[in-house]
């Protein structure tokens, strides 16, 4: 039987507060390494096992990169982002496919709206239609389509788990979380997506964020310019105004959130953050993750009040803030 989050494993994340009044509690499990890589804080079962759902992107990416993926630039921000489908995004990652000799049906994700609503109304407004292209996952999929090109490998079905990227991402995670992949799933894209203990998550996530771009190893140096991109161009992971893309800009790590409530967070200094709530609200993980940052001295309490104030987590009432959403008291 396979150790998943339960909930005599979870401890409380988040509340959501209401004129004092403690009205929804965000349980589930979070750990947190040193710039060394060792665990300074755990809270819950962080030996359960996690899907990491888009918080294993960093590493679908580097496996993209290792395997010939021919990427630059901001091309990289896009290959491990959840973005918001902007114009600004969509043409990157048409420049992805076009460059490999690619079309936007030889994506395997399946077509959507942009997640951002701007970007949405105006496609609404001029009687657009959802497409692969907009959706969150396309610069993943442009990514592997592109290793697959410099490979020689197929592309019409490079989401196949047993496709040779598919068991070199595989691999990639397993040497880089130091476990073995529990089990594999597929995620709402169409990709195989790998079940690791959220400690794993924590541990494959410092790596990349400890990475140097001079290291002798391959997979080493296109991690640490992986990160580097995405710390300095914050906007292809997510976007404006969205909350990977604020705590990048607001406290200069690397952020890399997951459906169903999960987040990996990388201080400049290494200091690491991975957790899952257990209801799979993302409502409070980027606080939480932020929070014991700074509780560790990795980020700033002012840095981290900046980013609360940039992020929907005031509650109202009437039309007046009357609470709000934060961190619990033990994190």
């Amino acid at each position: 039987m396979l150790e998943t989050l339960t909930v005599k494993d979870a401890v409380e994340l988040a509340v959501v507060e209401r004129n004092g009044f403690v009205e929804s509690r965000h349980a589930g499990a979070a750990v947190m390494l040193s710039p060394e890589g060792e665990v300074i804080v755990a809270h819950g079962n962080a030996q359960a096992l996690v899907l990491p759902r888009s918080s294993l992107k960093p590493l679908q990416a580097v496996a993209c990169l290792t395997a010939g993926s021919p990427l630059a630039g901001e091309q990289i921000g896009l290959s491990t982002a959840s973005h918001a489908g902007t114009d600004r995004h969509t043409e990157v990652v048409r420049g992805m496919l076009v460059d490999g000799g690619l079309t936007e049906d030889d994506l395997g994700c399946p077509p959507d709206w942009p997640t951002d609503s701007a970007t949405r109304n105006e496609l609404v407004r001029e009687n657009g239609e959802p497409a692969r292209i907009r959706m969150n996952c396309s610069g993943k999929h442009a990514a592997m389509l592109r290793a697959c090109v410099a490979t020689g490998w197929s592309t019409h079905d490079y989401l196949s788990p047993d496709h040779p990227l598919q068991l070199h991402i595989r691999d990639v995670v397993e040497r880089l979380s130091g476990e073995k992949v529990a089990m594999t799933a597929i995620d709402g894209c169409g990709a195989p997506v790998h079940a690791i203990t959220l400690i794993g998550l924590a541990r494959a996530s410092h790596r990349i964020g400890a990475a140097s771009e001079r290291s002798p190893f391959a997979l080493h140096r296109v991690a640490g310019t992986l990160v580097r991109t995405v710390r300095e161009q914050p906007w292809t992971i997510d976007g404006p105004g969205r909350a990977d893309t604020l705590a990048i800009e607001k406290l200069g790590v690397f952020a890399k959130g997951g459906a169903e409530g999960v987040m990996v967070m990388i201080a400049p200094n290494g200091t690491t953050v991975a957790l899952k709530t257990l209801d799979g609200s993302l409502r409070a993980r980027t606080m939480v993750a932020a929070t014991m940052l700074a509780r560790a001295g990795a980020v700033t309490d002012a840095q981290v009040a900046d980013l609360a104030a940039a992020l929907p987590l005031a509650v109202h009432g009437g039309g007046t803030v009357v609470g709000a959403i934060r961190p619990g008291a033990g994190i």
